[in-house]
């Protein structure tokens, strides 16, 4: 099947993917009166009275906005808000598919932070959290701190925190299959230092793993390191602690993880070969990954993860986010904090039962049934042992 020619037949077909179902019936005067005016004027005249009774008697309890500048769609990088639409819309079904959580596309005519800021405060009474996608680096992770601090509604940034949540939960059920290994003594190197490769690497070191270098396009990312971004000065703070220099294959020397979020073909058989025993590899670049899987496993990788469905172990968000904002949303969590992400990757791996678990099943298919169900009460369990939950 041509997916490219198909997608567009359909998004012609339908004028997009997505449209405002009412819930109630509207077929006689008693209904308008009842939905509409006069009889609406009485839960707005009680949320007017109690700002809180909007959960009660909207749909905001139950509402996320899909928030873009479109400036880092997919594979297809600064693309506009207009171009970026059928990805939001498309987000927007995943959210009700799989969670039953309804969302809406909001997508942004400014690539400035403080606009884009200011658009999500002003359209917050609508909705109970706020979900971010495809914005850049590093200007997504300013967005998303300006966001949390000034809104006591969930904000979270799909493309680093579901990408880790993801890799984290593959890489604590890949551990379980290498004797006399733990996830805190693993060396890893994350090439890619966006949007994603900060927030893995964040997530990893808040599970206490040893060491984590990150490159770029230039290589090791270290002290001397010229023209990296403020974001990344941050990371050399808990990275690199044996100060490595030099490029990407002498970075995967004595490894044991290999995370890419970069760009197709930076791994080869040569640099898998100097990594430690059993190596795991999540080549998570697409289309084409970082090293194609027929390369990697005549490399003698021992666990192969990619963000294709059809390659073992994709690493899908879709696994993620639809639960971890279900649970927010259910017990009016003022935040995702990284207790709640924590959980979520440890429902996502303890979803498959150990003795299931095997080098090409170390993550959920996208469409097991469960999985949202089990991130979300793991979600709201967390929230509610932070003290950040409201019901």
């Amino acid at each position: 099947m041509n997916y490219s020619e198909e997608a567009l037949k359909l998004h012609e077909k339908y004028k997009g993917k997505i449209e405002v179902i009412s819930k109630v019936k509207v077929e006689n005067k008693d209904d308008l009166s009842i939905a509409y005016t006069p009889g609406v004027a009485e839960p707005c005249v009680k949320i007017n009275e109690n700002k809180d009774e909007v959960y009660k008697y909207t749909s905001k309890g139950n509402m996320v906005a899909v928030v873009s500048d479109g400036s880092a769609v997919l594979g297809l990088g600064n693309i506009g808000a207009e171009a970026s639409i059928p990805v939001m819309e498309g987000k927007s079904i995943l959210f009700k598919e799989f969670a039953g959580v309804d969302s809406f596309p909001i997508c942004v005519a400014s690539q400035e932070v403080d606009d884009i800021v200011r658009t999500v405060k002003l359209i917050e009474p609508v909705f109970g959290g706020i979900n971010l996608e495809d914005i850049s680096a590093p200007r997504c992770f300013e967005v998303e701190e300006k966001l949390k601090r000034e809104l006591d509604i969930p904000v979270f940034h799909d493309d680093q925190h579901g990408t880790a949540i993801i890799v984290t939960a593959g890489i604590i059920n890949a551990v379980k299959l290498i004797e006399n290994k733990k996830i805190e003594d693993l060396e890893i190197v994350i090439n890619g230092a966006g949007a994603a490769g900060i927030a893995i690497c964040k997530m990893l070191l808040n599970m206490n793993v040893k060491n984590i270098v990150l490159c770029d396009k230039e290589g090791i990312l270290q002290e001397d390191s010229n023209g990296i971004n403020w974001a990344q000065k941050e990371m050399l703070k808990y990275t690199n602690k044996n100060n490595e220099k030099g490029l990407l294959k002498d970075a995967v020397k004595g490894k044991d993880v290999f995370i890419g979020v970069s760009r197709p073909k930076m791994l080869t058989s040569d640099m898998i070969n100097t990594m430690n025993d059993k190596p795991i590899v999540f080549a998570l670049a697409n289309p084409v990954p970082e090293i194609m899987p027929e390369e990697a496993n005549k490399s003698g990788v021992f666990i192969l993860g990619t963000g294709r469905s059809d390659f073992p172990n994709q690493v899908n968000n879709v696994l993620a986010f639809p639960g971890v904002f279900k649970g927010a949303l259910e017990c009016r969590a003022s935040e995702i904090n990284e207790e709640m992400k924590i959980a979520a990757a440890n429902a996502i791996a303890d979803f498959i039962p150990e003795d299931m678990l095997n080098r090409e099943y170390i993550l959920p298919k996208a469409f097991e049934k469960g999985v949202s169900e089990a991130v979300a009460i793991a979600v709201k369990n967390a929230a509610i042992k932070s003290g950040i939950n409201r019901v």
